[in-house]
């Protein structure tokens, strides 16, 4: 499979990370402060339907401890 990071949007992005246990704490304008049950913490940027960013898709994967494979995946279900 490819490392290749698809074009997401963020409302896929979120669904995705509903998907997997987040759920929204709150919001601060703009931006969607997602929180699990273990803690962590994910910020998405919501801006409807825009497609994020690479580098900002990268920091949600990242804060979100998901892989590329996995988010493909869960985008497919």
């Amino acid at each position: 499979m490819s490392n290749r990071l698809p074009r997401v949007t963020a409302k896929e992005m979120i669904r995705v990370l509903e998907k997997i246990g987040f759920i929204l704490a709150r919001q601060s304008g703009s931006h969607k402060i997602y929180k699990n049950a273990e803690g962590r913490r994910v910020t998405v940027s919501y801006h409807g339907a825009t497609i994020l960013k690479p580098k900002t898709l990268k920091s949600i994967l990242n804060e979100a401890n998901l892989t590329v494979e996995n988010l493909i995946d869960l985008l497919n279900d």
